[in-house]
């Protein structure tokens, strides 16, 4: 799971209300027990980590990436795929990597 910025990212008007819903906060909390609970090992990757930037395919780092770019194309192999799940499988290989 990533460790997000919660508090900077209620200062941007734009998203502090949909963060404010999502209660990050306990959503965090109950992943943690419920991993607890089943015997996964719960892994809180830093926020700084470049899963949406980094290619999960060839792994090169995309320098030019915003917050409204919804599809993300590697720079260097030409890879398209929806920035949500390149991240997700960043995370993935991430917690695999350190497990």
């Amino acid at each position: 799971m990533e460790s997000l910025n919660t508090c900077g990212m209620l200062k941007n008007k734009k998203l502090s209300k949909s963060i404010q819903e999502q209660l990050f906060y306990e959503f965090k909390r109950q992943v943690e027990y419920k991993c607890a609970l089943s015997g996964i090992k719960f892994i809180l990757v830093d926020r700084f980590y470049p899963s949406s930037k980094t290619c999960s395919k060839c792994g090169h780092i995309k320098g030019n990436l915003s917050l409204t770019d919804r599809v993300f194309i590697c720079d260097e192999c030409g890879y398209i795929i929806d920035r949500d799940l390149n991240a997700s499988i960043n995370l993935k290989n991430y917690g695999k990597s350190i497990a």
